[in-house]
C-alpha cells in the first residue's frame, strides 16, 4: 500500500503524520519506506536524527522528486509492505507524481477558515489524478485541532460538503508529547512519559489506515523495546 501525506498548504503538520505513520507501521513488524519528496527535506532529516539516537531507524527512507517519485515507486511498490509519502507543502510536480501512483491520499488540515479553503485547488488535482490512477482514496484529517471550541465542528462540517474526501470525524488534537517526540527523533507511541491521549487520537488514524483491530495494541511491545533504547540513551547522556 502506498500512503500520500499531502496538502497544497504548508505547516499543517504533514511531517508529523507521515514520521508518526511509518514508524508505527515499521514498530508493528513491516517493511516500510519513507519517502521524503518534499524540498525542505523534513522527513529525511528526522530520520538521520532518529538512526543517530537510536542506532537505526528502523525502517527505509529515501529522497526523490517530481516525476521520480512515480517512476521509482512503480518499480518499488511490490517490494516493501507499505510506503509513506511525505509531499506537498504547495501545488508540486512531486505533489502530482505521488497521487498517480498512492493507494490513500492522507490530507491534513487545521480547523481554520483558510485551511479548509485549501481543500479546494487540493480536489482539483485529486481530480486530475483520478484520470490516470481511478482507484485514489483521499480522507481529510482535522489536526493540530483544539481541544475545545466550536472551530473544528465548524471545520468538519465545511469539508463535509466537499466531494470527493472523507472525512476522518476523530481530530488528532495538538498536543506537545507529538513536538517532544519528534526532537528525539521519536513518534509519539514510542515517547516517555507517554501521552495516552495522544496516543489514542493517532491511534485511531492508524486503525483507520492500516486496519489495525480498534487500537494500536498489535505494536505495544515493539513499542516497549524502542523506550528502553530511549532509556538507555538518557542514562548515557546523564
Amino acid at each position: 500500500m502506498i500512503i500520500a501525506v499531502g496538502n497544497v498548504k504548508g505547516d499543517v503538520g504533514k511531517t508529523t503524520l507521515a514520521v508518526n505513520l511509518t514508524i508505527c507501521e515499521a514498530l508493528g513488524g513491516r517493511d516500510v519506506l519513507l519517502v521524503d519528496g518534499d524540498e525542505q527535506g523534513t522527513a529525511r532529516s528526522f530520520t538521520q536524527l532518529r538512526a543517530d539516537n537510536l542506532g537505526a531507524p528502523g525502517y527505509t527512507a529515501v529522497s526523490l522528486r517530481g516525476a521520480e517519485i512515480r517512476t521509482q515507486l512503480r518499480q518499488l511498490r511490490n517490494k516493501y509492505e507499505c510506503i509513506l509519502i511525505d509531499v506537498g507543502g504547495r501545488d508540486t510536480a512531486s505533489l502530482r507524481a505521488a497521487l498517480t501512483v498512492a493507494d490513500v491520499l492522507v490530507v491534513p488540515v487545521l480547523p481554520a477558515t483558510f485551511d479548509v479553503w485549501s481543500l479546494d485547488p487540493v480536489q482539483e488535482l485529486i481530480e486530475e489524478a483520478r484520470e490516470i490512477n481511478s482507484e485514489l482514496y483521499t480522507i481529510v484529517v482535522l489536526n493540530a485541532a483544539d481541544p475545545f471550541g466550536k472551530d473544528n465542528d465548524e471545520a468538519a462540517a465545511i469539508i463535509r460538503e466537499k466531494r470527493g474526501f472523507d472525512y476522518f470525524p476523530h481530530p488528532i488534537i495538538q498536543r506537545k508529547a507529538f513536538r517532544n517526540a519528534a526532537a528525539g527523533g521519536l513518534s509519539v507511541l514510542e515517547f516517555r512519559p507517554a501521552d495516552e491521549k495522544a496516543i489514542t487520537e493517532f491511534g485511531l488514524l492508524a486503525a483507520r489506515l492500516f486496519g489495525y483491530a480498534g487500537d494500536i495494541a498489535s505494536i505495544s511491545h515493539a513499542n516497549h523495546k524502542t523506550s528502553l533504547a530511549q532509556d538507555k540513551n538518557e542514562r548515557q547522556a546523564g
